[in-house]
């Protein structure tokens, strides 16, 4: 059996996910954002091994973050669920909006910091084929607030999710590094009537987690599926890691 520590698992896919995992005798430690959403997925997930709390739009909580999954550590994968949607902009004490800190920024930290698992996986969106290729400001330091769309910027970030996926393929060949599609599913972040179906979407999660020997891909329905142009860009994939490093101020182990 295997060991997971898995972003954003206090309920929805996350949740879902760590229950699947449990149920097939995994190790799984959760994580939330704060006290009572750490009670709320100690109670969806009895069997877990314990949850981390971490507040993903601070930097400085991330990085801390970081540090405490490494003293409980090691881990067989890491699955970088935790994501932002609607809200606005919502910008951090470092005037870095929230959902580009959460869904862009906080899966290169953690994955820079945390000691390296067997597998990775990131969990991007079939939005992402509306994001667009474009990293000249990554944390919009040089828009007005008024230029902000919810939608974009989420489309976005699920872009910046395979690009990193790919890029940490390259850079460790030892590490199933993959991004995945999880479907529009009914849950919190996607609304009652969403068509998907959370069953399809777990079974994705379990492959990319405990089964694949694939690296640097994109699936969606537990198959191999080609992202959006532009993921494969060497040139972008290196562009999104430098300007990670420095954004956050956390180089990118070698």
């Amino acid at each position: 059996m295997a060991r997971f520590f898995i972003t954003g698992s206090s309920d929805g896919l996350g949740s879902m996910a760590a229950q699947a995992l449990i149920k097939k005798g995994h190790e799984v430690v959760l994580h939330a954002r704060n006290a009572q959403r750490a009670k709320d997925a100690s109670a969806a997930c009895p069997g877990a091994e314990g949850v981390l709390v971490a507040d993903l739009s601070s930097l400085t909580e991330t990085k801390k973050l970081a540090e405490e999954v490494n003293n409980i550590g090691p881990f067989d994968c890491i699955i970088h669920n935790a994501g932002l949607y609607r809200g606005g902009i919502r910008r951090n004490d470092q005037n870095i909006p929230a959902l580009t800190a959460v869904n862009t920024l906080a899966p290169y930290i953690l994955t820079a910091l945390i000691e390296k698992p067997k597998r990775l996986v990131y969990v991007s969106s079939g939005m992402h084929y509306s994001g667009v290729d474009d990293l000249s400001d990554l944390d919009w330091q040089k828009r007005n607030d008024r230029d902000w769309s919810d939608g974009s910027a989420y489309s976005n970030s699920k872009f910046h999710n395979v690009l990193v996926a790919k890029a940490v393929a390259k850079r460790w060949p030892d590490v199933q590094s993959n991004a995945l599609d999880p479907g529009w599913i009914p849950t919190k972040m996607g609304g009652s009537s969403a068509p998907g179906n959370s069953e399809t979407s777990m079974k994705t999660y379990l492959l990319l987690s405990t089964e694949t020997k694939e690296t640097g891909k994109y699936f969606a329905s537990s198959k191999l599926k080609d992202p959006k142009e532009g993921t494969d860009n060497e040139a972008s994939q290196n562009k999104y890691m430098e300007l990670c490093e420095k954004i956050t101020g956390v180089p990118f182990p070698q």
